[in-house]
């Protein structure tokens, strides 16, 4: 494993044993399972676990008094040394762990300290056996072994210090957080630990091995407490502080590189090792600084002056080149340096590929050691000459854009020795690399997004119009030799774009560029077009499957972040016609994340222009035959066919030369399925020929992996959602296939197909929703829809509905019921509606609790059905179940109920509407109550129920007659309903559940038998309304408040002067202080919120008395009267504004009319004539009532005249 220590050391060094293959113990390594009780018969063991048994034997025979034990231990070990016994051999090992335990803890006991030759093969052992056997000890030997090495460290020479401290570290290896004691004495100040993995340590082995036990220490096994973040901080400074300190002189350079590789290990591990919080100051930027320096490590010609440490900017930051060294030659090389033999031997010739391009020959498929082609072979797209490279195609690269990593030399530059010498060390520095962006990964996952942004010009090109070219993640994907690499490298990229939405939002490039400076959307919009246009080059050069699947998934995490919408259109199709030949790629898994990718793209801010064009072009353009593009797998890419015909999916080529030679009309082109839709209907549906593709074996044809046949479906879904005007001519298609899967056996299948169900269905009500506003010549016919689901519902899905095996298919096929059309719904067999609801009652008594709120949900998307709603058998069916629901033990039931309890009562009041008091009567008094009940307990439960409680108490209360509010029984729940929407309103929950308390009170005091002028909670009710219109810093919560200050018909609902006064009072400060918004976000809605207040006001003087009118004409004549007028005057004359589009919406259907400016007027001329008919008992009160109606007569003159 390493060299011997020192000249002193023994010749039974490691060295003994270094021709024998040995595991290193890493976190990578599989978890060890013990085996069977029972041991095994002596003819099956190995010849391994025979020598253990018998030496085993003897070791346990020995005693510590024994006349020649240490000749005895020297042969018992140097047997127990020589053996394999890694899992490889041809008979498996089967050596118990306890028996491994025992013999460990039995020989520690009979080798004395002051035998360090012993001390040292009995490290030896410990690190042979435990680390080939992957053996997890029990307690005591931890303890055992972790004494014995921690004396040896105390008592023995320094010489054995070396295997010592590699014992140590097997055995501490994720047992950190169990060595308490141990990890105190090793981890202070003057810690053998400490001092040799000190910076300043001459031994570099000692040092090597000191920082692999320290990084064991730190690594944390799943499942185990994590170590005290006191000596994970020491420990992470050792690290960095090791990873900043430069190569001591007269270092071997594979040793050093050990070095280094044993702090990104441990560096690795404390940032995995639990949360992980960097310290102030300028940690977090070290950290990077030092990791992207070891990026590049080994890259031959890179001379650059690294930074100690990284700081946050907007910004570029480039590296500064350092100034020639030519007294000191170059040590490291590169694998460029053979590039003759890299030429000659990695080029891969195999069947059924055609001529390579450049790029794909510039690196092989396990290039770890071995480049072969010059920087400049690598394509790239326009840099200098403008911000167009996301339109235009990849050009040949300059060799001033990448530092030059491959150098030209020959084999015989190097003699043999120095040849394998030279090879080692790349070995080496290539794991450095990749050990680097493991850290790298850590730190992107350990830190916030928010505190990481600042430092993505260290990692990410934004395209610079000049200077010299940044070394960034990008370089490591288009230049490192090493597919691993290459692959980290990908791997750190996706995980920096993941949940990059937020940020990147910001970036925008539809205008043109300011010449005094560069805005930073602007930066943002080039960094992510150098994004695509890196990726796309590393898309057609990438040869490694694996490394080309993570390219394409990077891809997707890009698209998915990205905001097309404010950038240049282009990105996307040329993305869209690159990654096109690769949905046939020979392997399986690139296949996946292409179709991955697709449903990125098709997700991207849907409906996206771009991509509708793009789903809209024919098929033989969506092919991309004109890009020029080519790709390893082109010319193998017809292998998908049917029935001798060239399928959706054939290669640009062949598409051109098997067009139809009937060309479609632009109508048959309109209406005709898009591209992506057909091949993904191809993919999941028709079998591939299994001679073409490498995974193929055995006869008969076969259908796509599974894999690929689940990104199919999912990409299905994701068009459906985004894009269904495009793929509602597949009606019958989607039908037919969906049935198809739901019949097949793999739940997987079943569960996508049911999705994908869900959003179609989905997409037609959504066509049918007025306020959308789709033409009937756009919508798909109801008598189609009717055809579609019944066709659905009499095939497999009912089994679906039934598989009590796979819950969250049940709860999928539930969600695909409630998706049905509801006019298409009451258009289905008597039989197929009794089906639908019978089962979804059944479902709703099932345990598992995703089927139960798939199902109640499912009601109460069925209790809005026209044809449903006024069966009072089904409305009291429902209700039950929904009672039910909402005592579950279960958050997400009690949730769901709620929203299905907040539907029912929407159905009450539509049944009062339009039935009048005979649907009432029907229902029964004692259901409305326990309704009531729960409501109320629903109220007081989490916001998530407590947002649909709410609303569903506001409609009962809105329901209740005259005659139930008498009764005794139905005082005290209706008297707790008001007051807990008193205290919602009042209270510190989220905006959403105060909004819907404050509509619910206004829905209640619609009810005109509710006493509002004399129960004892009405004051509570009108006060806390009055506090939010006012103080709420959420502007929808002050609009929901208003309009429910407005919604009493009569001037006693008010209650007294006082309290009317209040109201007024109340309205026209909320008016005033209309543009005060706390949040910036909440001016959208400031016009809707004065429109609003305006109204209430014209609606409490249309009902004011002879008795409100001291404190209105007191009111109106100051200062705040003129503020009034003018906001009136606005409200009288101006129609309202789309921005209260929603939040208005949401108020007409409440019960305000949607009156103009015309109507409004009307309405204050009739005002004003009432007013005028008030008779005065007291010439005082004449005065005042004189001065309000001159006030009305004003802001009516002003508005004509306008």
């Amino acid at each position: 494993m390493s060299a011997s220590v020192g000249a002193v050391a023994p010749a039974f060094s490691r060295s003994a044993v270094s021709s024998f293959t040995s595991m290193a113990l890493s976190a990578e390594a599989p978890p060890f399972h013990p085996r069977g009780v029972d041991a095994p018969q002596p003819d099956s063991l190995s010849e391994a676990e025979k020598q253990f048994s018998r030496c085993a034997a003897k070791l346990r025979s020995l005693r510590a008094d024994s006349g020649q034990l240490r000749e005895e231990l020297n042969q018992l070990f140097d047997q127990l040394l020589s053996e394999n016994y890694n899992r490889s051999c041809e008979l498996p090992i089967t050596i118990r762990p306890e028996d491994v335990c025992i013999l460990l803890k039995h020989a520690s006991g009979l080798v004395p300290l002051n035998q360090e030759h012993l001390v040292v093969k009995f490290c030896q052992l410990v690190h042979h056996l435990l680390n080939q056997l992957k053996v997890i000890m029990d307690e005591q030997t931890l303890d055992v072994l972790v004494n014995y090495t921690a004396n040896a460290m105390k008592q023995c020479s320094t010489w054995t210090h070396s295997d010592v401290l590699l014992a140590l570290s097997t055995v501490v290896y994720g047992n950190g957080s169990q060595c308490h004691q141990l990890i105190s004495d090793l981890l202070c100040d003057d810690g053998v630990i400490m001092q040799y993995s000190s910076p300043s340590q001459p031994n570099i082995e000692l040092r090597h091995v000191a920082l692999t036990c320290m990084a064991n220490i730190c690594l944390r096994i799943p499942g185990q407490p994590p170590l005290d973040d006191q000596y994970r901080g020491v420990c992470f400074q050792l690290f960095l502080k090791t990873l900043h300190s430069p190569k001591p002189p007269n270092t071997d350079d594979l040793f050093y590189c050990m070095v280094v590789q044993a702090a990104l290990k441990g560096l690795q591990f404390c940032l995995s090792g639990g949360k992980w919080k960097f310290g102030a100051g300028e940690e977090l930027g070290s950290v990077l600084a030092a990791l992207k320096r070891l990026m590049f490590q080994g890259a031959p010609g890179l001379s650059v002056e690294w930074p100690a440490v990284l700081y946050p900017a907007p910004l570029s930051q480039y590296e500064a080149l350092s100034p020639p060294k030519p007294a000191e030659p170059l040590k490291t090389s590169d694998p460029s340096v053979e590039t003759g033999k890299a030429s000659g031997k990695k080029k891969r010739k195999s069947k059924g590929k055609g001529k390579k391009t450049q790029t794909e020959e510039s690196r092989a498929e396990d290039g770890e050691e071995e480049e072969k082609e010059e920087v400049s072979e690598l394509p790239r797209g326009r840099r200098n000459g403008g911000r167009d490279d996301g339109e235009a195609l990849p050009k040949p690269a300059s060799l001033d854009l990448y530092p030059s990593w491959r150098m030209n030399s020959s084999e015989s530059d190097f003699s043999d020795i120095e040849g394998n010498a030279q090879s080692k060390l790349r070995v080496y520095q290539c794991r450095v690399r990749q050990l680097a962006l493991h850290c790298m990964l850590a730190v992107v996952k350990s830190v916030e997004k928010r505190s990481l942004y600042g430092y993505w010009s260290s990692f990410i090109p934004d395209s610079p119009a000049g200077g010299p070219p940044s070394l960034t993640l990008l370089t490591i994907i288009l230049k490192d030799s090493s597919p691993k690499v290459r692959l980290c490298a990908l791997q750190v990229l996706s995980a920096i774009l993941d949940g990059s939405r937020h940020f990147l939002a910001a970036a925008e490039d539809t205008a043109s560029p300011r010449t005094s400076y560069t805005p930073f959307s602007f930066l943002l919009a080039a960094a992510i077009r150098e994004l695509h246009r890196g990726l796309s080059l590393a898309l057609l050069a990438e040869t490694s499957s694996q490394t080309l699947t993570q390219v394409i998934k990077c891809l997707a995490f890009l698209v998915a972040n990205a905001p097309y919408h404010r950038l240049r259109p282009g990105l996307l199709s040329l993305l869209w016609k690159q990654i096109r030949p690769y949905v046939r790629h020979r392997d399986v898994t690139v296949r996946g994340a292409v179709l991955r990718l697709y449903g990125a793209i098709v997700t991207a801010q849907a409906p996206l222009p771009e991509v509708q064009l793009l789903l809209q072009q024919p098929e033989s353009l969506s092919s991309g035959s004109s890009s020029g593009i080519v790709t390893p797998q082109e010319p193998a890419l017809s292998w998908r066919n049917r029935n001798g015909a060239s399928s959706p999916a054939r290669t640009p080529a062949a598409s051109s030369r098997t067009h139809s030679p009937h060309p479609h009309t632009p109508k048959e082109e309109e209406n005709s399925s898009p591209w992506l839709l057909k091949l993904c209907v191809s993919l999941v549906t028709h079998p591939r020929e299994e001679q073409s593709d490498s995974e193929g074996a055995g006869g008969g044809p076969a259908l796509e992996p599974s894999q690929v046949r689940l990104e199919a479906l999912q990409v299905l879904s994701h068009l459906v959602r985004g894009y269904f005007p495009l793929a509602q001519s597949s009606l019958n298609e989607i039908g037919q296939l969906s049935t198809r899967c739901l019949g097949e056996m793999d739940p997987s299948i079943q569960l996508h197909s049911a999705n994908l169900l869900e959003e179609f269905g989905a997409g037609i009500i959504q066509q049918y929703r007025a306020e959308n506003n789709v033409p009937e010549s756009s919508r798909i016919p109801v008598n189609q829809v009717v055809a579609f689901w019944s066709d659905v519902l009499s095939g497999p899905l009912n089994a679906a509905l039934q598989n009590e095996q796979h819950p969250t298919l049940q709860a999928s096929a539930c969600d695909t019921l409630a998706s049905i059309l509801p006019q298409a719904f009451a258009q289905l067999p008597d039989k197929t509606q009794l089906m639908c609801i019978t089962v979804l009652l059944g479902l709703t008594y099932v345990e598992n609790y995703l089927v139960k709120t798939a199902a109640v949900r499912a009601l109460g998307v069925y209790i809005l059905f026209p044809c449903l709603r006024e069966d009072v058998m089904f409305v009291a069916d429902t209700a039950n179940i929904i009672l039910a629901a909402l005592d579950d033990r279960f958050t997400n039931v009690r949730a769901k109920a709620a929203w299905s309890l907040g539907n029912l009562t929407d159905t009450l009041i539509i049944n009062m509407e339009n039935l009048g008091g005979d649907f009432q009567e029907e229902l029964s008094d004692m259901l409305l109550l326990k309704m009531l009940q729960a409501a109320n307990r629903a109220a007081a439960d989490r916001d998530k129920v407590k947002c649909n409680a709410v609303r569903a108490l506001g409609n009962l209360l809105h329901f209740l007659r005259q005659g139930q509010m008498t009764r005794s029984v139905f005082q005290r729940p209706l008297e707790d309903a008001v007051r807990a929407l008193v205290k919602t309103v009042q209270s510190e929950a989220t905006m959403k559940v105060r909004w819907n308390a404050c509509y619910a009170l206004g829905n209640a005091f619609r009810n005109s038998a509710l006493p509002l002028e004399t129960a004892p909670w009405s004051e509570d009710a009108f006060s806390a309304l009055c506090h939010v219109v006012t103080s709420c810093k959420n502007f929808k919560v002050r609009i929901k408040s208003a309009a429910a200050l407005a919604v009493p018909a009569q001037r006693s609902c008010y209650g007294d002067t006082k309290r009317f006064s209040c109201v007024w009072r109340s309205l026209a400060t909320a008016l005033e202080n209309s543009e005060d918004a706390v949040n910036f976000l909440e001016y959208r809605y400031s016009a809707c919120l004065r429109h609003t207040l305006s109204g209430a006001l014209l609606h409490l003087l249309s009902l004011s008395e002879l008795q409100d009118m001291p404190g209105l004409s007191a009111a109106l004549a100051g200062e705040e009267g003129r503020g009034v007028r003018e906001h009136l005057i606005k409200y009288l004359t101006v129609e309202e504004e789309e921005g209260k589009t929603d939040e208005a919406g949401e108020e007409r259907n409440s019960g305000e009319e949607n009156n103009g400016p015309q109507q409004r007027r009307v309405q204050l001329q009739q005002t004003v004539v009432r007013l005028k008919s008030l008779k005065a008992e007291e010439e005082g009160g004449a005065e005042e009532k004189e001065a309000v109606v001159r006030f009305l007569e004003d802001l009516l003159r002003i508005c004509e005249e306008i």
